[in-house]
């Protein structure tokens, strides 16, 4: 099979290429570059990189129980009472707002928290409790 001039080439300068690729591997090897080992870092208790590897017998015991992975929870708060006036009440749809009367702040509230008898201008006191969009008045209570 008669092979043409530039397949011969070809060949010749892939040739050429894996020897070129050879002389540098062993180049690398002879000038002893640097290994894997070499190259690795470690970092010790202060945040410091280092060379040397961390001493296992200074290693600090950790109890798992000691680790906060949440917020605690606020145990023996108990929810503000806060003040308002009912700004808006629509009773056929079932919801309003209140207005806070330390704040310029309104809140949404649900006919299901207020008392049967609420009407626009009523003065109550409320909680509040984050519902979906923010958060809404809850617990709900005239003030005569």
């Amino acid at each position: 099979m008669a092979t043409s001039f530039n397949k011969k080439e070809l060949e010749k300068k892939k040739e050429q290429k894996r020897k070129e690729k050879q002389r540098r591997k062993e180049e690398r090897k002879s000038d002893g570059s640097k290994s894997f080992d070499d190259m690795i870092a470690y970092v010790d208790e202060n945040g410091v990189i280092t060379n040397t590897p961390p001493d296992p017998n200074k290693k600090k015991k950790v109890d798992l129980d000691d680790i906060a992975i949440s917020i605690p929870k606020k145990e023996g708060m108990e929810e503000a009472i806060l003040n308002g006036r009912v700004e808006h009440f629509n009773a056929d749809k079932g919801y309003g707002f209140i207005k806070n009367l330390s704040g310029m702040d309104k809140y949404f509230f649900h006919v299901s928290n207020a008392p049967a008898n609420i009407v626009e201008g009523n003065k109550v006191t409320f909680e509040l409790e984050r519902g979906e969009k923010g958060m809404n008045a809850v617990k709900i209570v005239l003030i005569k």
